[in-house]
């Protein structure tokens, strides 16, 4: 029988222990984390996320704190606030919410970061920690990603791991990751020659490319994790729809374990950059905790 993973489920319990280690630390240290998000324009689909964020970072106990910005706003003043959070000590992290308006470079303003308070994990800085295999704030759905598969499994010493995708934000830092747990590791992407046949050699299968339904059933080997981290809006039937970078129905008949989409890999995202505040609170105070 193949495992559908439940990423609402294994999100519900990290956020749980977030909450719980931020109680801990109110009680032992008197610190509240707090989360701060930069929302530049009226992009609807970043208004959802920034108001999602809000409500679960205030679910756990931490303090969230928003600035929305007209869509006309100069790169020199988002560049100047980020600064501002930078130097305020109650915010421990800082989230700028993209895509930003198409007049103001994103590789700027995420750099504006302060590594330490990286909470999406995407500056420079974190990427190189990232690298190197030293301690740094990971990406959230690399990272929620990497968490998904141990449910199946904790030994991924071994596994073959293929990484469908080179992003900056999912496919190079997944790679990493599955690297740091001694997977042997193939990235492939839109030139990769015989796609179907890298796929199939997987034990862990990760697709994130943004292409719906693009690894088909007979790309999985018996038996393979299979994380989808595509999520895609298309009409079908006349009704508009969410579906994965993977053909869910075919690929479970092969799968061992599979992530559905909605509803894997999207939740994890969220309750890891809550997990990233608080590791960000208590690294700046040093201080150690467990989440």
């Amino acid at each position: 029988m193949t495992t559908i993973i439940d990423g609402k489920a294994v999100a519900a319990v990290l956020r749980e222990k977030v909450a719980s280690v931020v109680a801990e630390i109110g009680a032992q240290q008197g610190v509240q984390p707090a989360l701060a998000v930069v929302l530049v324009g009226e992009d609807p689909a970043s208004q959802i996320y920034v108001r999602n964020k809000h409500a679960a970072t205030e679910k756990s106990g931490m303090r969230s704190i928003e600035h929305k910005l007209p869509a006309e706003t100069s790169e020199d003043e988002v560049v100047a606030l980020v600064r501002k959070l930078n130097d305020d000590e109650a915010v421990d992290g800082i989230l700028v919410q993209l895509p930003l308006p198409n007049h103001i470079s994103s590789d700027r303003v995420i750099n504006e970061i302060h590594p330490d308070k990286d909470v999406d994990g995407l500056t420079e800085a974190n990427a190189g920690r990232l690298m190197l295999g030293k301690d740094g704030l990971v990406p959230c759905t690399p990272q929620g990603s990497v968490i998904l598969v141990k449910t199946v499994t904790e030994k991924l010493s071994g596994l073959h791991a293929v990484v469908v995708g080179r992003s900056i934000l999912v496919g190079k830092p997944l790679s990493m990751l599955l690297l740091a747990e001694n997977c042997t590791v193939t990235m492939a992407h839109s030139r990769t020659k015989d796609l179907a046949s890298v796929c199939r050699e997987a034990d862990i299968l990760c697709a994130a490319v943004g292409v719906p339904r693009l690894v088909k059933g007979d790309w999985v080997k018996k038996g393979a994790i299979v994380i989808d981290v595509g999520i895609n809006r298309i009409e079908e039937n006349g009704k508009k729809r969410l579906v994965g970078d993977v053909d869910f129905d075919a690929a479970k008949e092969n799968a061992g374990a599979i992530t559905p989409a909605p509803g894997g890999v999207g939740p994890m995202t969220i309750a890891c950059l809550l997990r990233n505040t608080v590791l960000a609170a208590a690294r700046r105070r040093g201080f150690a905790v467990t989440v």
